[in-house]
């Protein structure tokens, strides 16, 4: 990416939130966008995956702190006209490379060039991923690969046990054809523009010049004498593939899992970009979820309510537990099995939470009709509300 580039693209507008957008806001502007111009949604649509490269990039920088302070400040101290040069005649101009100025700073001296002190290297070295000392901005560099995000759906039980799930994804990679030379012989040449450095630079007015791409061979520093049919010439091409992903025991609905290196291919030696799996969690009929316990609710009976009981409790993919129920229990009640639960990051597991609901029986044989009534007339001297209105008269 070109200085020039840098400054002047509005990365917040790209990806649609104010420059003051929290961390969430970006994230989840980044995804709507992802998956409305990702190119497996948009075939053969070359504006909509110029449009997803673009939205790539904007996330790239703004999704990442550091790299989002940086970009702010550049585009405070150059976008809005900083390090102009000021009114002509002697010592009125500076004539300097910005590329070397990002890349390193060189002593102080006369002119005042030395009153930038050092820390403009640091601030701009992690975006232009330039080397220190000068005309190190020109040497051609690894560039890291593409990171990736994707989605994958697990089932409940795959979620609390952890799952080995297949991820197609589409990145750009190294052109299989032409082996990433860009040449259909594999033989190209150094471009003579830039001397295989990828980059040039050229005056912009007042003394400045800033380094951009080389136009000729688009920043590559090679030139195909007989540009590949596949990849134009470029090196490189869109390459699909599917990886088998170990997704760890224990995930929530909507976690984000990053697998480093896993990304796309880096150039010239770089390394892989991340890929970033969101996970979705389907629902299961009996078991819930809280935290790293797994939740039941268990029908009783009155009589096992009232006078206890011992009542076999169902476990996710396990068997039964038996739990002791004290007499008097009352509706609600949540019970603890423990190590019944979700895995935790520890290798441990969470318990299991089981509520008490007493079941009332919709249909009663002529022999319970009769029991109840009895029991009604035994308790009839007891009144459970009665707490309840005293409690009302002394509010």
């Amino acid at each position: 990416m070109s200085t020039k580039d840098f400054v002047e693209k509005d990365y917040y507008k790209v990806l649609g939130v104010p420059k003051d957008a929290t961390e969430a806001e970006i994230k989840k502007a980044y995804r709507k966008l992802a998956r409305e111009f990702h190119p497996d949604a948009n075939k053969g649509d070359a504006s909509a995956e110029a449009r997803f490269k673009e939205i790539s990039e904007a996330n790239d920088i703004l999704g990442d702190a550091k790299k989002r302070k940086e970009y702010d400040e550049a585009r405070a101290l150059f976008g809005n006209g900083g390090f102009r040069p000021g009114p002509g005649g002697a010592g009125g101009s500076f004539n300097f490379d910005l590329g070397d100025l990002f890349g390193g700073q060189q002593p102080g001296g006369a002119g005042g060039a030395g009153g930038f002190g050092g820390g403009l290297g640091d601030v701009f070295g992690g975006l232009f991923n330039r080397g220190a000392g000068a005309g190190a901005g020109t040497r051609t560099q690894p560039r890291r690969g593409q990171d990736i995000e994707s989605e994958v759906t697990l089932s409940f039980t795959e979620a609390v046990d952890g799952a080995t799930v297949p991820l197609r994804m589409s990145s750009q990679a190294p052109c299989k054809a032409c082996s990433g030379t860009g040449d259909k012989n594999g033989t190209p040449r150094v471009c003579p523009t830039c001397v295989g450095t990828g980059q040039v630079s050229r005056g912009s007015g007042g003394g400045f010049s800033l380094t951009d791409p080389c136009a000729d061979c688009k920043g590559r520093g090679l030139i195909a004498e007989t540009p590949c049919e596949v990849c134009k010439g470029s090196g490189r091409a869109r390459s699909s593939r599917t990886m088998q992903v170990r997704i760890p025991a224990g995930v929530f609905d909507g976690q984000r899992i990053r697998l480093r290196g896993k990304g796309g291919p880096g150039e010239r030696g770089g390394p892989g970009g991340d890929l970033y799996v969101v996970v979705h969690v389907g629902s299961h009929p009996v078991f819930g979820r809280k935290d790293d316990n797994l939740t039941v609710t268990v029908p009783v009976t009155f009589a096992e309510a009232a006078l206890g009981a011992d009542i076999k409790v169902p476990t996710l993919n396990g068997p039964a537990v038996t739990l002791k129920l004290p007499p008097g229990t009352p509706n609600g009640r949540t019970m603890r099995a423990r190590g019944k639960g979700a895995v935790r990051k520890d290798g441990t597991r969470g318990d299991l939470l089981v509520t008490v609901e007493v079941a009332v029986p919709t249909e009663l044989s002529d022999k319970a009709r009769e029991a109840l009534e009895m029991y009604r007339e035994a308790t009839d001297s007891q009144d459970p509300r009665s707490a309840l209105f005293e409690s009302a008269k002394g509010a």
